[in-house]
């Protein structure tokens, strides 16, 4: 009988291993290997040495506290001749002296989590460490594989990027710091996955499940929000933060991730649609799914699954809570790129998510994964949540008038849904417009098919101009904030007969889930009068003193026109979001900028306010730039047109692009974002 091998220490390989397998990014203090590929360990031998065929051995792996080996999260293989990549298996690739050189390779359908290797000689158990195993979408055989290396960069490895709020005439790229890399964020992540309630039901099925990107999506849209459970982020969007962070302050997932850990699991404070899903595409891109944040303008929030949405107005045109249905102005989730077995293979690749809790699925709030093809399709049996996603995309909306005798009436108007729909384009800044991934063009014969086999018979195709009354409103070119300018309503009389009318004209500050706040312009024309054929233009002054002290931190301003003929009684409604644009953060960097050498940019700001701001303060942050921390500079008063200056020192920790990212605040400007791509040199 062969002597035990007499093991002196077992050398991981951490600095080669990660590197090979693309995780060097996180550090190379520990392992951390992607499914489906092999990686090498040493075994330093104390005396003797390893005979190929002589010698044998196995080595386990375990992960979970319960582990066995028929649900995958416990593994015992011997070491063979060569590597089987379909399982796991190893095989000495080089024996010299007291040294062996094993290489081990996990099957591309492994759970992901943290392992612990052990190896068995004969009687004895040595552990050899532990490790952690990742989705591998370089990998073919891994159900995340992508093929195309510039999207791999840009939607796994990528730590920073943009995400657009706005409104579909004028999207606004915010920068945010993803940060997956980061020290302690992988640790979060696997956390995350740790403290879900499947987890505590049964851990064993639980981290089985976790061989799935599928189940993981679906698990990562459940613990972003905290509505039912240890979650990271607790959503608000009533505009009191004073016991947390307003959403719109993050400039990042890397602080909200490390706050949730070292904060025992308990919510931070707060998070609206776009955080929600940043957070996500930070956590699935650090487990190795390729993932991207996605914007939908003029997104439907479907309540009770008929793909309508019904909107109630008084004859002011203010909004009436008649229904929980809404349109948002923006709503942001995640796609990433899955293939599904248990579907067909056109259903795979774009899946969607969303870890904003809206509405509940099976019980939980959580929405997707759902194939994108699936919702322009109208194939609404998919799981998961097929129906909800659609109608966000491509619901109808039908808007009432209320009249004070009590009675309801349909109100001429057009809104489309699912406009812009947006991405940041791979390796630029540009922003991609992806709507045609979701629906067909609108109008068309296709888009009507894929509404057909929804099931929905209400959309019918736009038709032409049609003899009447017919409104609209139009925007002045330049609308930044402070500034004070015009909003019209433009009425067309497309008859051969005069017309005698009535119009509220009115402008509310409004949040992006399209409630809306005060009032800050407001007309009421009793007797507007059109002749035949005739095109009327009514302007509208909206005045920085006023809209100024109303105005919520989306900057977003909704003028609202409710026509009404007198003769007819017929009522027409338009309804259009202003954004209005923050002064621009200019950012300038002193110095040729390299790895590990101090490095100094120059921030500024000019007041483009006729008063002064008080309490400016400008926080920065970028992944491999500032250290995974917040830097925080502040000033004291800047005056009228007087510009908000500041130095800032930081150290690049890692070569190539990267992005910088400058967050403003003051008693009167909130969250003005800005950003510049820095190319960090070796």
């Amino acid at each position: 009988m062969a002597p035990a091998l007499d093991v002196e220490r077992f050398d991981l390989q951490y600095e080669f291993n990660n590197t090979d397998h693309r995780t060097d990014l996180n550090g190379v203090d520990r392992l951390i290997v992607r499914r489906g590929q092999p990686f090498t360990i040493t075994l330093h031998l104390r005396s003797g040495t390893f005979r190929p065929g002589v010698d044998t051995f196995s080595l386990v792996v375990e992960t979970g506290p319960c582990v066995s080996q028929a649900s995958g999260t416990m593994a015992t293989f011997p070491v063979g001749e060569s590597v089987d990549r379909s399982q796991w298996s190893a095989t000495a690739s080089s024996c010299a002296g007291t040294e062996v050189n094993l290489s081990i390779c996990s099957p591309p359908d492994a759970p992901i989590g943290l392992y612990s290797l052990i190896l068995q000689d004969r009687d004895t158990s040595v552990p050899a460490g532990k490790f952690v195993l990742l989705f591998n979408p370089w990998c073919s055989e891994d159900t995340v594989y992508m093929a195309d290396e510039k999207k791999l960069e840009e939607y796994v490895l990528a730590q920073d990027g943009l995400i657009f709020r706005g409104n579909y005439k004028f999207p606004v790229p915010t920068p945010w710091n993803f940060g997956q890399f980061e020290p302690g964020i992988l640790d979060a992540c696997l956390r995350i996955l740790d403290m879900n309630p499947k987890f505590f039901r049964n851990p064993e099925q639980d981290c089985s499940g976790r061989r799935n990107p599928v189940y993981v999506t679906r698990v990562v849209s459940a613990m972003i929000n905290c509505n039912d459970d240890k979650g990271v982020l607790y959503g608000r969007w009533d505009n009191s933060y004073s016991d947390g962070v307003n959403p719109s302050s993050w400039n990042g997932s890397v602080e909200i991730l490390r706050n949730w850990d070292s904060m025992s699991c308990q919510p931070v404070r707060y998070g609206q649609c776009w955080v929600f899903a940043a957070v996500a595409c930070t956590v699935l891109r650090a487990l190795g799914i390729p993932t991207r944040v996605v914007t939908n303008y003029m997104s439907a929030h479907d309540t009770n699954s008929n793909l309508v949405i019904e909107r109630y107005f008084d004859e002011n045109g203010s909004p009436l809570k008649k229904t929980r249905d809404m349109i948002w102005n923006f709503h942001c989730w995640v796609e990433s790129w899955i293939k599904r077995p248990d579907l067909s293979p056109d259903f795979s690749e774009w899946q969607a998510s969303d870890p904003t809790p809206q509405e509940k699925s099976e019980g939980v709030y959580c929405c997707g994964p759902v194939p994108v093809k699936a919702i322009k399709e109208g194939e609404l049996t998919f799981k998961y949540d097929a129906p909800f996603v659609f109608a966000e995309v491509n619901a109808d909306v039908v808007s009432f008038i209320k009249r004070k005798d009590g009675t309801e009436d349909k109100i001429r108007g057009t809104v489309t849904v699912g406009q812009s729909i947006s991405t940041k384009s791979v390796g630029s800044d540009d922003r991609e417009d992806i709507t045609h991934l979701y629906k067909y063009p609108e109008g068309s014969e296709e888009e009507r098919r894929a509404f057909r086999k929804a099931n929905h018979q209400n959309k019918l195709l736009q038709p032409p101009p049609e003899p009447g009354l017919h409104l609209k409103i139009k925007t002045s070119k330049d609308m930044k904030k402070g500034c004070d300018f015009d909003v019209f309503a433009v009425i067309s009389n497309n008859t051969p007969m005069a017309k005698l009318c009535r119009l509220m004209f009115c402008a509310r500050a409004a949040f992006y889930n399209s409630t809306t706040g005060k009032e800050c312009g407001m007309k009421d024309l009793l007797n507007v009068q059109l002749s035949p054929s005739e095109e009327k233009t009514v302007p509208l002054r909206l005045n920085y003193t006023k809209y100024g002290e109303v105005l919520t931190p989306d900057s977003l301003i909704k003028v609202v026109a409710l026509l009404m003929d007198y003769h007819t009684k017929d009522a027409i409604l338009a309804m259009r979001d202003i954004v209005l644009e923050d002064p621009k953060i200019k950012i300038k960097i002193l110095g040729e900028p390299k790895q590990n050498r101090k490095l100094a940019a120059e921030i500024i700001l000019q007041n483009p306010l006729a008063e002064p701001l008080e309490n400016c303060t400008f926080c920065l942050e970028g992944a491999n730039l500032t250290g995974g921390r917040t830097i925080r500079e502040t000033i004291g008063s800047v005056g009228p047109g007087k510009e908000a200056k500041v130095k800032v020192y930081f150290t690049p920790t890692h070569w190539g692009m990267r992005k910088l990212m400058v967050d403003f605040n003051s008693n009167k400007l909130h969250d003005v974002k800005g950003y510049r791509n820095v190319i960090i040199g070796k």
